[in-house]
């Protein structure tokens, strides 16, 4: 189980306890955490997940794949090193303490 900090644009914040092999994406779904509207489930189809990982952080995540970083390109004003899809960050004990912050707006 990680602890993971979620960040609304607004500056509040959300820490919960994400069970191991789950997404960051539906850590936040579970825990009704607004600002990740995760439109299509978790299949990387859509970029309404997209957050800003806190750079303390960038470098300890698996590298992004070919499809994230192709749907990152339709996300809100994407950062091209903190942005991520959290559909696609699975949790592990090795995110414990990761944070997030989630964008203005997703479309």
């Amino acid at each position: 189980m990680a602890k993971i900090t979620y960040i609304e644009h607004n500056g509040t914040e959300h820490v919960v306890d994400v069970p191991n092999g789950l997404s960051v994406m539906e850590g936040a779904r579970d825990n009704n955490i607004p600002g990740i509207e995760a439109d299509c489930g978790g299949a990387c189809a859509c970029s309404t997940c997209h957050v800003y990982v806190d750079p303390a952080w960038v470098d300890k995540l698996a590298k992004k794949e070919a499809m994230e970083e192709d749907m990152l390109d339709f996300a809100w004003q994407p950062d091209p090193v903190r942005s991520r899809l959290t559909c696609q960050l699975k949790v592990t004990d090795a995110l414990d303490g990761l944070v997030v912050q989630m964008p203005e707006k997703q479309i």
